[in-house]
């Protein structure tokens, strides 16, 4: 019998192998989204937060259109075509920085641009996709209602024709990147049921306000939108998409980003755990030499990789095409309810310092309070798995 190999040393950074599971295009990726991440936007993001603002979002938009970051996974328009793990990974470096970074990322490929790609026509594709993918033109997703968050079949929105137009009238609450968009994908009732629309933003009526006092996605665009007789013409309609299907499934693509996400803002934590248990002083010893806090780490640890496993495993099945919704909905409501426990857990092990801007920890898991509910909240994701699991449907 041969003698087997001598395993690698173990890696702290990777304790569980999981680059051997990359091929150099995804490694190749990762590192081009880290490395603008650490250039772009972590010297500046807690400023950012402290302010509540997203100072040149075109600018860095057209940054993240430069290396390929925006509809990445979508095929041909100017988009990368990269692969479901490819874009995850671009997703855990963008959160790892901000949840706010990555949002904006995720709604402008997977829901604006995901949306016109699958069920618009090609002129829509034409005219929109390129611009978008380049970041010249952002994008928004306007589903969620003042008082229809959880329930988008009750939408008030509606489209009625008016001659060979349409005209929209509704209000949609806490869309990314509303205010500074050139296109929102708006979904509303008509009287052949819920239909998605192109709607470019200096359309007379449209409007945007900005919503302030937010304590979380501090460095983030966040907005209303307002849609006062909006008149559009035939072709603004996405003709390929009639109900729910049609933006539910762009949520599902936008969910598994928040899959690999999530766990890039864990990461930022645990590293920031480690660093300081390892430079901490308390009764003459770092504080990573004492029992519970190396315990701590311990579990912090296997969340984290577990999650980032998990987040693999779903994009092999996603670039396989046999990844199923129920199957999103267990990878997000697992992962962000581990990402921000490992928030909470680094905040304990430093101690006071956990809670200030000089630090990465408070930052993320305020923003992971978000992140828990957007696209799909807590229960919504138990009851999706319940369902699966019994045969029963306890939506009703």
């Amino acid at each position: 019998m041969a003698a087997s190999a001598k395993p690698p040393a173990f890696d702290p950074a990777d304790p569980l192998g999981l680059d051997d599971l990359l091929e150099p295009e995804d490694l190749a990726v990762r590192d081009t989204v880290r490395g603008w991440a650490a250039d772009r936007v972590l010297p500046y993001v807690a400023d950012w937060y402290e302010k509540g603002e997203l100072p040149g979002i075109r600018e860095l938009a057209r940054e993240l259109g430069g290396i390929g970051a925006l509809g990445m996974s979508l095929e041909g328009y100017g988009c990368a075509g990269a692969s479901a793990v490819q874009y995850g990974l671009a997703c855990l470096e963008l959160e790892a920085a901000d949840s706010g970074i990555r949002s904006l990322v995720s709604v402008q490929g997977s829901l604006a641009m995901y949306a016109i790609h699958r069920f618009g026509s090609e002129e829509q594709k034409q005219e929109w996709l390129p611009r978008m993918a380049a970041g010249e033109v952002i994008g928004c997703f306007g589903l969620t209602e003042p008082d229809h968050g959880s329930d988008p079949g009750s939408m008030r929105t509606y489209a009625k024709r008016d001659g060979s137009d349409w005209v929209l009238n509704g209000r949609k609450m806490w869309i990314t990147n509303g205010s500074v968009a050139g296109v929102a994908v708006v979904w509303a009732q008509t009287d052949d049921g819920i239909r998605g629309f192109a709607v470019p933003t200096d359309a007379p009526g449209f409007s945007a306000p900005e919503i302030k006092h937010k304590w979380s996605l501090r460095a983030s665009v966040t907005s209303e939108l307002v849609m006062d007789d909006v008149r559009l013409p035939a072709d603004a309609v996405l003709t390929e998409v009639t109900g729910l299907k049609g933006p539910l499934s762009c949520l599902s693509h936008a969910r598994y980003g928040i899959v690999w996400g999530s766990m890039g803002a864990a990461r930022s934590c645990f590293e920031a755990a480690v660093d300081y248990a390892t430079s901490r002083e308390q009764f003459g010893r770092p504080i990573g030499g004492f029992q519970l806090t190396q315990a701590k780490l311990a579990d912090m640890a296997v969340e984290l990789h577990k999650g980032i496993l998990l987040a693999h495993h779903l994009g092999r099945r996603m670039d396989a095409g046999r990844l199923r919704p129920e199957q999103v909905s267990f990878g997000k409501l697992n992962n962000v309810r581990e990402a921000i426990e490992i928030c909470r857990t680094a905040r304990t092990i430093l101690g006071a310092n956990g809670i200030s801007l000089e630090y990465p920890v408070m930052r993320h898991a305020t923003n992971l309070e978000s992140v828990l509910t957007y696209e799909g909240t807590v229960e919504m994701h138990q009851l999706v798995l319940g369902k699966a699991l019994t045969g029963i449907d306890a939506f009703r």
